[in-house]
Formats: structure tokens, C-alpha cells, sequence
């Protein structure tokens, strides 16, 4: 009573991810319609799209890369603020 394998293309699988993360989806819902398990597409949303942040390149950057980059961003940003604000301090013409 073994139930055989099923294998589902790469297309297949990136569709049902698009499927899934649009605004107000419902993962069940939409695996029920495809006629595949919840956790699988879990697995997929997981491996295919939620980790990966697209960028204007088009690579995929991942998350932790992604929030990363953002802290050191905003770092190097104060650093530029304080930065000016000394000289700016410094560069005064006292008399």
C-alpha cells in the first residue's frame, strides 16, 4: 500500500511559490488547489522564495545577508552625520 513518489518540476514548484507569497495568501488553501501537502509547500516557500530577497540585478541576496547589509548601511550612515557635524564644528571661524 505504498503510495508512489510524485516529482514535480522546477516551474512547478517556482509558480506555486509565487502562488503562495502574494499579499493575504493562504498557503493551505493554495496547496489544497495544487493538490500537494501544506509542509511541502512550506518546504518549497522556504527553499525557493521566502529566504531570498530579489534585488534590481536580479540576484538573490538572502535574508540574513540582506539585514546585514542594512545594519552597516545605517552604521556608516551615523558615522557620515557625526562625521560633518565635527567638521562643521571645527571648520567654524572663531574670533
Amino acid at each position: 500500500m505504498s503510495r508512489e513518489r510524485r516529482f514535480f518540476s522546477e516551474e512547478f514548484k517556482r509558480e506555486a511559490v509565487k502562488l503562495a507569497s502574494q499579499p493575504g495568501a493562504n498557503k493551505s488553501a493554495i496547496a489544497r488547489d495544487l493538490g500537494i501537502g501544506a509542509n511541502l509547500l512550506g518546504r518549497w516557500c522556504r527553499g525557493l522564495g521566502e529566504d531570498a530577497v530579489n534585488t534590481k540585478a536580479g540576484d538573490k541576496v538572502s535574508v540574513a545577508e540582506y539585514e546585514h547589509m542594512r545594519r552597516e548601511l545605517a552604521k556608516v550612515k551615523t558615522e557620515r552625520d557625526i562625521l560633518k557635524k565635527a567638521l562643521g564644528y571645527f571648520a567654524a571661524d572663531p574670533k
